[in-house]
């Protein structure tokens, strides 16, 4: 269902692993995810969570029988099996550490919100991209707040009401997609991607990335620069910030480097 691991520069790895299904999701591969993704925010050592698949497909979405199962409960059991799909895209989203998702096939309904919720999202040439939920007599509602967020509310209109299928070069386009490349340059490039990652203070990093969620469509008021203003004091006054500003002065390797 799952395979993970981290190494030793504390980067994690979790791919899925039900490719006979491309990677669709279930109740039970949602509360698996969502615990790895917790007890991976959680280690100390994690630098950067790459999510990843094995197969033909990064994730078809939503499991058709586990679909046909949830049709034929009650309202509360909907909204709870509802609650743990959307735990786990907020869990992904908000994860503290910057986050990868290699897509190397086609991702469907909340494949796409998958991709939607990591910093960085690499695709294969090859891969697709869906939102198929209305073709089903759905909406994608718990991928949605993701969604809109990468590709934008004029973009969604489209691809929530027509369940078209669209190319990589589309994703990219429109922003889900950062870049897209051979299937055979993938593992390469993601490899340069951490690589990168890995030059970055770790906590400047984590702090970077709760700016972005602290900054994103507020009005630029007194409150908001007085709080930008604070944050930039704390992080130079951090151990972490004098020693980077000292190794960038004394031009030798910041600590967090490794050799």
């Amino acid at each position: 269902m799952l395979i993970d691991h981290m190494d030793q520069h504390g980067v994690a790895t979790i791919t899925l692993d039900r490719p006979d299904t491309h990677n669709a999701f279930d109740d039970t591969l949602i509360a698996a995810l969502t615990a790895k993704l917790r007890a991976y925010d959680a280690d100390p050592r994690l630098r950067v969570l790459v999510m990843a698949a094995n197969g033909p497909s990064f994730s078809a979405g939503a499991d058709l029988g586990w679909m046909r199962r949830m049709a034929d409960t009650a309202i509360a059991d909907n909204l709870r099996d509802a609650a743990g799909l959307a735990t786990l895209m907020r869990t992904l989203d908000q994860l503290s550490c910057p986050t990868i998702a290699v897509v190397q096939g086609p991702a469907y309904g909340g494949g796409v919100g998958l991709a939607a919720c990591c910093d960085i999202v690499l695709a294969a040439d090859r891969a697709k991209f869906c939102l198929s939920e209305v073709r089903l007599g759905l909406i994608p509602a718990v991928i949605s707040p993701y969604v809109v967020a990468a590709i934008g509310p004029h973009q969604a209109r489209r691809y929530f009401a027509t369940a078209e299928i669209f190319s990589a070069e589309t994703a990219r386009d429109i922003g889900l997609v950062h870049e897209i490349m051979p299937l055979d340059e993938l593992t390469s490039r993601t490899a340069q991607m951490i690589a990168h990652l890995l030059k970055g203070a770790p906590q400047a990093q984590r702090a970077a990335k709760r700016l972005i969620a602290d900054v994103a469509g507020r009005a630029i008021d007194d409150q908001l620069i007085a709080h930008t203003q604070n944050l930039i004091a704390e992080i130079r006054a951090s151990t972490e910030g004098r020693e980077g500003v000292a190794a960038f002065l004394a031009k030798r390797p910041a600590p967090w480097i490794a050799s």
